[in-house]
């Protein structure tokens, strides 16, 4: 509000062509419902955006909101964001380090891209990423269900032999959730998962069923390529470790207190969103 003992009102009124009349009835006028509305809005975004370490842009706080039971759209949460300069972090690009130059069989892309299925344990997929940290490189390797996107199996690793990677993970994964029906379990066709200690273990599993992705198409395991883009972007770049086991435990925590537990899969709600269209159509047809 001015300070009329520097600017008089009068004089600010005739300055900005408005009326004494209506100055004061704007000084006086209560906020709208609608302005309270936004401001309440404003200040649970802000709340969702902090949670999700300044992850989350419009399309997944909107989802939040909505099972907190606000009736609100994206475009209406997009709006407030950007009135509070809240952004979601922006992504880097990936590298791709697959290395399947070895004379190890390979197996055909059973999956195909079909990343959406309708049970727990229908199809688990892999892969491995590297950490940088002051006493060198630290390796990850993941397990992922398509089902839920949880990481249900993983390994931090000096090393990129198998015995350090793929199946330390694959134990982990099957300690979490047992195979007791057909599986498919699906990779690139990298040394750790082509190699004979490794097909030996997961053919011990009879309900086990190989899928590759084609050579050179990192498309065909793109969730486990956007899990480590989304791990990258949302939490490693914004540490710098300076041990192994430094970065173990942050990464460790954020799978295990974040990703698995709290994070939304937008993937997930319009999957289920898009069969409870379908189930609506077929009863009231």
């Amino acid at each position: 509000m001015a300070d009329d003992s520097i600017f008089p009102i009068e004089k600010m009124c005739k300055v900005l062509k408005v009326s004494r009349s209506s100055y004061y009835s704007w000084l006086t006028r209560k906020p709208c419902r609608r302005s309270i509305e936004n401001q309440d809005l404003s200040d649970r975004i802000k709340k969702i955006y902090e949670l999700s370490k300044k992850t989350y842009g419009s399309p997944r706080v909107t989802i939040k909101l909505q099972e907190e039971g606000f009736h609100v759209s994206r475009p209406r949460v997009a709006r407030l964001m950007k009135k509070q300069n809240l952004k979601s972090i922006i992504r880097k690009k990936w590298v791709i380090t697959t290395d399947s130059r070895h004379y190890y069989p390979v197996v055909e892309n059973k999956l195909n891209r079909y990343f959406n299925v309708a049970r727990p344990g229908q199809v688990w997929v892999s892969d491995i990423t590297y950490i940088k940290t002051f006493q060198g490189w630290l390796y990850l390797t993941v397990i992922i269900d398509l089902f839920d996107r949880k990481v249900i199996g993983w390994s931090f690793s000096r090393s990129l032999k198998a015995a350090h990677t793929t199946i330390p993970a694959l134990k982990m994964a099957i300690r979490t959730r047992m195979i007791t029906r057909k599986l498919i379990f699906h990779s690139d066709r990298g040394i750790q998962y082509a190699c004979h200690e490794f097909t030996n273990l997961l053919s011990s599993y009879k309900l086990v069923e190989r899928s590759m992705s084609r050579k050179g198409d990192c498309w065909d395991n793109a969730v486990a390529e956007s899990f480590f883009k989304t791990l990258k972007v949302e939490h490693i770049y914004h540490h710098s470790y300076k041990t192994f086991k430094e970065a173990e435990l942050s990464v460790f925590e954020y799978i295990e207190t974040w990703y698995n537990v709290n994070r939304i899969h937008t993937t997930i709600k319009t999957s289920i969103k898009n069969k409870q269209e379908k189930f609506i159509n077929q009863l009231v047809a």
